[in-house]
């Protein structure tokens, strides 16, 4: 039930914002009683937590295109899915960025954010087998996130010729 209700926050505030649903818009959309919803989670922080929590479990799997095999073409294959997630979990932009920029001063979910952007990070690195392009990879994803209720899937075609280019860089030498 825990994690049902979870997946139904996710929806809500995906769809309606963080600052318009009240506890009573998040309980209809949970279908179920007010109690239950606040058994649950007790306050509409550990909602949009539960929520921030459910989707990263989700985004991850989405994205994980099982063992590498050749590391550009497994984030070709990665910033892909990005696009189809974009288009059908996220038109109006990156959760997680927008609980930031609804909850700016919240430590909670500002914690649940970076651990989310970190575990991201840690993931494009090891499916690119080059460590060192971490953070510049990680930039990419969070471009085409940000750029996406603006460029739509040109963000996408922008950042795989970057990425291209990127991955062609030489490895630096120890």
């Amino acid at each position: 039930m825990k994690q049902q209700i979870a997946a139904s926050l996710e929806l809500a505030f995906s769809q309606y914002g963080f600052a318009e649903p009240n506890v009573d818009k998040l309980k209809t959309a949970c279908n179920v009683s007010l109690r239950t919803l606040y058994k649950h989670y007790p306050s509409k922080e550990a909602m949009v937590v539960a929520a921030l929590e459910y989707r990263h479990q989700r985004y991850l799997a989405f994205l994980d295109n099982g063992p590498n095999q050749n590391a550009q073409s497994s984030l070709e294959i990665i910033f892909q899915r990005l696009e189809t997630w974009m288009s059908e979990n996220a038109p109006h932009g990156c959760l997680s960025m927008n609980a930031i920029a609804a909850f700016p001063d919240n430590l909670i979910i500002n914690k649940v954010v970076k651990e989310h952007k970190a575990e991201v990070r840690q993931f494009l690195a090891l499916k690119s087998q080059r460590a060192e392009l971490a953070n510049s990879l990680f930039l990419l994803h969070e471009g085409i996130a940000s750029a996406w209720p603006i460029l739509g899937a040109d963000a996408v075609k922008s950042a795989l010729v970057s990425l291209s280019a990127l991955m062609h860089t030489p490895q630096p030498t120890h």
